[in-house]
């Protein structure tokens, strides 16, 4: 039988498994806020969406 979906997750859970590292260095990058992908998009002309929530618009 093959590996299942509860499988991976029970891997990435398991910090005796190279998968839990790769999890968390990938949970570090994107919690970094030097990371460019936290950042969110420095389009000038959009607003982020937490303008969006904040002023009550769409």
């Amino acid at each position: 039988m093959g590996r299942t979906a509860n499988d991976d997750r029970s891997d990435s859970m398991n910090p005796n498994n190279d998968a839990y590292d790769a999890g968390m260095d990938n949970h570090a990058n994107q919690l970094n806020p030097n990371n460019d992908a936290y950042q969110g998009a420095n389009d000038d002309d959009e607003m982020d969406q937490g303008d969006c929530f904040e002023h009550g618009r769409d």
